[in-house]
């Protein structure tokens, strides 16, 4: 067993995540000098860590506790996965290894298959590049009474970050020189989630709340599909990659043993319920997507981008989904995934170029996924997303290009934490976007979050905003608030 750090190891917070009715990840990693390879601790063995979760904030009454390895073969992680717990309560939980103790993590489980939930409320997150900005969007959500947040992906950027950190503007302590270049290698994108999980913000945002995670493509390479590097890189040289970037993400994200990827390949679309009220199918749409038509970009629809074969989800995954909504039981089916879903013109011609890297350059695969909820009997769709660091509220329409035409469910797209600097309320596009698009509804190109709340009868959106991130401790405001009707899909101002 590897000797006990003389430093405090847990520089790096705690986080909880997918949570079940009786069953919640909790997850830490040792790293006394987290920005250095390895931790500071040695490159192999193990350090033992007790742990304990319990009923109160004081841990006067525990539920469980027990001793964990932290092996240096997955960077000295923790992936507990406690069962045996009672559903839709709160606990308490922290970590302690020698001297060191941890700092304590509140986690809930998830309502009880059978149970009427009066509600359940989630937090919305995506997209925090370090060096574009403070995480100050996440030390207002860890205020927020959640049952759990969905960050739907770019969790880290692969750009180099040079010492002053970009935007952040570090004069007192700047930053390794380790940092500044393209991350690459196991330890590069190891090396890059110590730097994001140092974060004083993100740390407040994973201790307050379970996470649901997934990724988009920033987290191996912008813009990927599949097995194809958007820099044209070699497949092997690409996969190698990959590979490393998977293994790193899994070591870094609150995510269970079964999840842990064999090489380049990593399961990561799953599926969770809230009793009756809600099922939410976590989705990947970059791991087995088809390469993007017309070499990426936003280009005009044509043969190649409306082939058909062509597929975002992959065959498989696809399958699961519709699968899944043929046996919902759920009042709300909701889809947390990456990237926009409902069409975006950016002109308002009858023609119109798209973005060949959204569901727009698949549609094809939007149109099947539509056609399965509708044969299903989903009456109550919901798509959540991010990637685009901007807000927008906008109905799901069986044709688009009829803006009377049915409306089959809602898309809440959360903006950016950090990506894109401090934005605007109303970008140089505003006006043409919601022109062009009458199903959208919404639109903010500033910082922030969403808190998505749903009942028995409505879905609430309520969009927080942020008016700065390039300096810290800007304010948060809801800047907008949408419903819509359970039965009667659409959104409309609260």
């Amino acid at each position: 067993m590897t000797p006990l750090p003389a430093a405090n190891p847990f520089t790096l917070g705690v986080a909880s995540g997918d949570p079940l009715p009786d069953s919640v990840v909790l997850w830490t990693r040792l790293a006394p000098r987290p920005y250095e390879p390895g931790g500071g601790l040695p490159g192999d063995g193990a350090v033992d860590v007790q742990w304990e979760l319990a009923h109160d904030e004081s841990f006067r009454r525990l539920a469980r506790n027990g001793t964990v390895p932290a092996p240096a073969a997955d960077d000295h992680t923790v992936h507990l996965d406690v069962r045996g717990l009672d559903p839709g309560r709160d606990y308490w939980y922290r970590f302690r290894t020698g001297r060191w103790i941890s700092a304590v993590g509140r986690t809930r489980t998830a309502a009880a298959p059978d149970a009427r939930p009066d509600a359940v409320a989630f937090g919305l997150l995506s997209c925090q590049q370090y060096d574009e900005g403070y995480y100050t969007a996440l030390a207002h959500l860890a205020q927020e009474d959640l049952d759990a947040v969905f960050f739907v992906g770019d969790y880290i950027y692969e750009n180099p970050i040079n010492a002053q950190a970009g935007a952040r503007n570090y004069t007192d302590t700047p930053l390794p020189e380790v940092f500044d270049h393209w991350t690459w290698n196991l330890t590069d994108y190891r090396l890059r989630y110590a730097l994001g999980k140092s974060d004083p913000d993100l740390q407040a945002a994973h201790s307050a709340h379970p996470w649901f995670v997934t990724w988009d493509d920033h987290e191996v390479e912008n813009n990927y599909a599949a097995d194809v590097s958007r820099n044209n890189d070699p497949r092997d040289t690409f996969r190698a990659r990959r590979a490393a970037a998977y293994r790193a993400y899994w070591e870094n994200m609150p995510l269970r043993e079964a999840h842990r990827p064999v090489g380049p390949d990593m399961s990561l679309y799953r599926r969770f319920s809230y009793g009756r009220l809600a099922q939410f199918d976590i989705l990947d749409t970059r791991q087995y997507r088809s390469d993007q038509a017309y070499d990426d970009g936003w280009k005009y629809p044509g043969p190649e981008s409306e082939d058909p074969a062509r597929t975002i989800t992959g065959d498989a995954q696809e399958r699961w989904l519709l699968e899944g909504l043929r046996a919902s039981t759920a009042r709300w089916n909701v889809i947390a995934q990456q990237v926009v879903f409902c069409r975006r013109k950016n002109t308002t011609a009858a023609r119109s170029r798209l973005s060949m890297d959204a569901w727009d350059g698949y549609p094809a695969s939007r149109s099947r996924v539509l056609a399965g909820a509708r044969e299903a009997g989903v009456e109550n769709l919901v798509v959540l997303t991010g990637d685009v660091h901007v807000h927008y509220a906008m109905d799901i329409k069986a044709d688009f290009d009829d803006p009377a035409s049915r409306t089959l469910g809602v898309e809440v797209v959360g903006t950016s934490v950090s990506s894109g600097f401090d934005g605007q309320a109303r970008p140089e596009d505003w006006n043409l976007l919601l022109a062009a698009n009458p199903h959208m509804k919404y639109y903010d190109g500033r910082r922030g979050y969403a808190v998505v709340t749903l009942d028995d009868t409505r879905l609430q959106a309520d969009f927080r905003t942020l008016n700065a991130v390039v300096t810290p401790g800007a304010p948060v405001a809801t800047a907008a608030r949408f419903v819509s009707e359970a039965g009667k899909p659409g959104f409309s101002r609260a």
